[in-house]
């Protein structure tokens, strides 16, 4: 028996994050910290940690002055690589503690 009121689910999940925006930017903010490791290498990634986002800033604490050195000249970089990783401009800014 073939129901006729089927539809992808793609398309239901799609209309539900329009109906809800704030679970769709929460979403997109995990999948952000989710991919800091990739965007990094696993050595450097081993050195940061408290990851989270305010007000579309990251804010990463690092636990080596030669790591945050590097990073921070690095933060324009970063900032455009783990936009591109979510495919959507998520965070502006990074700040390390």
């Amino acid at each position: 028996m073939k129901k006729s009121n089927t539809q992808h689910i793609s398309n239901v999940l799609g209309s539900f994050f329009d109906e809800n925006p704030q679970l769709a930017r929460k979403l997109s903010e995990t999948r952000l910290i989710n991919s800091w490791e990739k965007v990094l290498n696993p050595v450097i990634s081993r050195y940061t940690s408290q990851l989270f986002i305010k007000n579309r800033c990251l804010y990463v604490k690092i636990n080596s002055s030669v790591v945050k050195s590097e990073l921070m000249m690095r933060r324009e970089q970063l900032i455009r690589d783990l936009n591109s990783e979510t495919g959507e401009t998520v965070i502006t800014g990074i700040h390390f503690l």
